[in-house]
Parts: structure tokens; sequence; C-alpha cells
């Protein structure tokens, strides 16, 4: 595996490698499962678009894994230098290329671009339902410090958003 920096042309295979990889593991199907549609929009969509918005935010924080010049998966970073923390919004693998130490990798070169930052904090975020992610986080220190709750109002008196 060779890990290089995000380049554009590789927006729309981290979309695709996204929204299959967190199937099952995303507040937006969750919500989609709730409400239905939103605006016409699936949670494919929504996930789609906050890759769009870690490229947009800080593209230099995005890290590509490659295996034989195929994009394997990726990492998404970035971070807050006055508050001494770097987030990790999202990290994904194409399905053939999980389970075989990649992530881990991919997770130690994020945390190692922090360390050259002079950061002091990581932060990562996942769903209870992800025993993967949770196991791989712990192993490498991270605490976990609070569960999250996630509610969800409409906003009209009907179900129109279904």
């Amino acid at each position: 595996m060779k890990i290089r920096f995000y380049q554009p042309a590789d927006l729309e295979t981290l979309k695709s490698i996204t929204v299959e990889a967190f199937h099952g593991v995303s507040i937006d199907e969750g919500i989609e499962r709730e409400y239905g549609l939103i605006n016409g929009h699936d949670w494919k969509w929504r996930k789609a678009g906050h890759v769009e918005a870690d490229a947009r935010r800080e593209p230099e924080g995005i890290f590509i894994a490659e295996v034989d010049g195929e994009i394997a998966g990726y990492i998404s970073t970035w971070h807050d230098p006055e508050a001494g923390i770097g987030y990790i919004p999202n990290m994904a693998f194409a399905p053939q290329y999980r389970g075989q130490g990649m992530g881990r990798q991919l997770l130690e070169h994020a945390l190692q671009h922090f360390r050259n930052l002079n950061l002091t904090l990581a932060k990562i975020e996942t769903l209870e339902q992800n025993d993967v992610g949770y196991h791989l986080y712990t192993s490498l220190g991270f605490r976990e410090i609070v569960k999250q709750v996630h509610f969800v109002a409409p906003l009209t008196s009907t179900t129109d958003n279904k």
C-alpha cells in the first residue's frame, strides 16, 4: 500500500467508496429510515456531500491509500491549530481492501500528520454499531469520552418529507 495526497480527480471515487462503506453506520441513513427522502435526496447523496465538504475544507488533509495504482481507501482530516485538535471526519475502504490492516496504517499516518502540525489531540467519531471502528480506534489510543444521541424533528405538521 502506498499513501499519497488527495487530488481533485479522486473525488468521485472517494464518494463512491464512502457511500458503500457507510451503509449501516450512517446517521443520515437512520434519518431516511424514519422520514424517507428529504428534499428529494437520499442519505447517499448527503454522505457523498460530506466528502465534498472535506475536500473543500482542507484538501491537503486527505490521504489516499493506493494498491497497484488503484484507490483502496482514504482518510480525511482537518485541524484547528488554535484549539490544538485534529479532526477525522471520514475514513473508508473499498470492500476488497478491508480487514488487511490498511485502515490502521492510514489512521497512523493521519495521527503523524497531526503530530507534525504540533496538535495536542485527535478526535474521531463512530456509531455504536461500528464494532470494527471502535476496536481500531481504541487500539490506537483513542478513548471513549461520551456517547451522543442524535434527535431529528420534522419541521412540518405532516409527513411532507416522505
